[in-house]
This record gives C-alpha cells, structure tokens and sequence, in this order.
C-alpha cells in the first residue's frame, strides 16, 4: 500500500538526544520499517511546501502516520482541512504519541483531547485488551517499554470503537493507549507510545504494531454513498 509518514521534524534538529536516536528523523525510522514491511513508503514534514502534503499525494495515499509535538498550531488549517477530508473520503490515520494535540486528530474528534502528562523515565507496560483485534496480531498478553513519557487518564477523547490497548506506569497511572475511531469512510487508530527522547520506535513489539495497524486502516473498498435529494429504487 501506499503510505506517508509525516512528521515535524523539529525536536531532530534543536535536540542532540532526539538526533543521536533517530539520525533520520522520527520519519525516517518508522519508513524503514514500514518499507522493510513491503510498503510504498513516503515521507513529509512540516517545513516543506504544504507541509509535503499535497492534494496530489494525499489523493494517492492509503494511510498517513502523523506524528507532533511543538508545532502544532504552525500546520496550515487549510491543510488539516486537505487532510481531514480525505480521512473521510477513505484514507486511513494513524496518530502516534503526542500527535493527540494535532489539529488533524482534534478535528476529528471533535474534543480537546488533553491528558496528564510527566516525562520521569516511567516504566510502562501495554496491555493488549482485546488480543483477538487484527491490530494485535503478534502481541502477547502484554509488553513493556522500559523507559518512556507517562500519559495518564482522563483522556479527552469520545469512547473510542475499539479499545485495543491500556497502558499502567510506574507512578500508579493508566492509559487508554491504543483506540479505534470510524470516521466518514476512513478508519484512525490512535496509539501512545513514541516520546521523542526515548528510542521506542525502534523496539519490536512497537514497530509490529504500527505495521498492523496500518494494515487495518487502509480502506478495503468501502462503498461510497449518495447523499441529498434521492430518486425511488423502486419503480411504480
């Protein structure tokens, strides 16, 4: 399938942790596993023209991956709009980490999306709470990230579809971490881990994750629907 990975890539050029980590971007790791996958892999970040999100590639893309963190009121509305339409229309969307914030994910929610929040090298162990959700495919009861940015509940989102993953940390919080939501004809699966400091995109159980998901969020030929005024199916 087709599929873009956009990312800010900011904290990669101001933040020598950040960069020692992901020497190609946040971007660049989640695209090499994703091409090693199989997959048509496109990258954009924030800084190109249209945010490297043209009506041309959004046209032809699956499923877009997004992550951000500092620059979210700089994404363009007129492309969160692009953007959102398309989620819509069919193309699926997978938001990671502190991408909750987006413009893109909150449009489509329709809530604040807020949380707490303490980076303090929690430990964090996910556990897989509905193990037969083709987004779990190949995660055992549980897995854990040794060091990670703790997001604790209440998460302001609406109930999500599907409930796939709840994470608990070391300082006694718990997370909705992994959640469905059908929009239009586009599916969005948002999933916690991935601070910026913390090498957790190149940990296995994580990488699986995301190839699953992206798996399941591209549209299988969802009929499209007419809408307004309507002619009788039957005649007579």
């Amino acid at each position: 399938m087709n599929i873009v990975v956009w990312n800010e890539n900011r904290h990669e050029k101001t933040n020598e942790t950040v960069a020692s980590i992901y020497p190609d971007g946040i971007h660049g790791a989640i695209a090499s596993f994703l091409k090693e996958a199989g997959h048509d892999v496109t990258t954009a970040t924030l800084d190109e023209p249209e945010h490297g999100l043209t009506k041309e590639l959004l046209e032809k893309t699956d499923v877009l991956i997004w992550w951000g963190h500092m620059a979210h009121g700089e994404v363009q509305d007129d492309i969160v709009e692009r953007t959102r339409q398309r989620v819509l229309d069919g193309m699926g969307l997978i938001v990671l980490h502190s991408a909750h914030f987006s413009k893109i994910f909150k449009s489509l929610m329709g809530t604040g999306c807020d949380l707490k929040w303490r980076e303090s090298n929690d430990k964090e162990r996910v556990w897989n709470v509905d193990p037969s959700h083709p987004i779990a495919r190949g995660i055992g009861e549980y897995f854990e990230i040794g060091k990670e940015e703790m997001y604790g509940e209440h998460f302001d989102i609406p109930a999500p579809d599907e409930l796939i993953f709840v994470s608990w940390f070391t300082g006694g919080e718990v997370f909705r971490s992994g959640a469905t939501f059908k929009r239009g004809r586009g599916k969005i699966f948002y999933f916690r881990p991935g601070h910026e400091t913390y090498p957790t995109y190149h940990q296995e159980e994580v990488q699986q994750v995301i190839k699953n998901a992206a798996e399941w969020a591209q549209n299988q030929g969802t009929p499209k629907h007419t809408y307004g005024n309507f002619q009788p199916v039957e005649q007579g």
